[in-house]
């Protein structure tokens, strides 16, 4: 199966469920479905930031600062969470990624229920090739510098402004 015969949960303007269709159909077609963006950082608090691999359905070879992708059909946040941070990582035996809040992206085309986490990754990262084509550790500092460098994935560029957000209301929990 491809990534594209993926199936995903199609969900409406709440978050419910009104049906499933394939991944591939689900992006042709705009369809609302789940995300998740996970803030992976590692011993020394650096951000894992990594630029896509050109094969991408979505944002092909642009700039990430969040590894995450979407929920599979019948699937929980919290599940995908965990198994895409330890999928695009390639590290298992991660902890749970905290659950921060939750949003509703919408794109040019786009649109998805987001939920984003943070977690630390202590563990040397073998990140998988079909999703990562570079990768490294960069300060806060440094991921700052390179934002207007480098071309980012929109979804995650708003993830990461609403995270800053977040963290500077105090994050409180829920959808922001």
């Amino acid at each position: 199966m491809t990534p594209a015969d993926e199936i995903l949960d199609i969900v409406d303007e709440n978050d419910e469920v009104v049906g499933q269709a394939p991944r591939g159909e689900a992006t042709a077609r705009g369809l609302r479905h789940r995300c998740v963006f996970i803030e992976a950082r590692d011993a020394e608090g650096r951000l894992f930031v990594h630029r896509r691999t050109p094969s991408k359905l979505v944002f092909p070879s642009h700039h990430d600062m969040f590894v995450g992708g979407v929920v599979g059909a019948g699937e929980s946040y919290d599940e995908a969470a965990l198994r895409e941070a330890e999928e695009e990582l390639g590290v298992s035996g991660l902890p749970r990624p905290v659950p921060l809040f939750k949003f509703l992206y919408e794109g040019p085309g786009h649109s998805w229920w987001s939920y984003v986490y943070e977690m630390r990754c202590e563990l040397p990262v073998d990140p998988q090739a079909e999703e990562v084509a570079w990768h490294t550790f960069l300060s806060d500092a440094e991921l700052r510098e390179r934002l207007d460098e480098w071309e980012w994935v929109p979804d995650g560029l708003d993830a990461y402004h609403r995270l800053r957000e977040f963290r500077a209301g105090g994050g409180a929990g829920g959808t922001v």
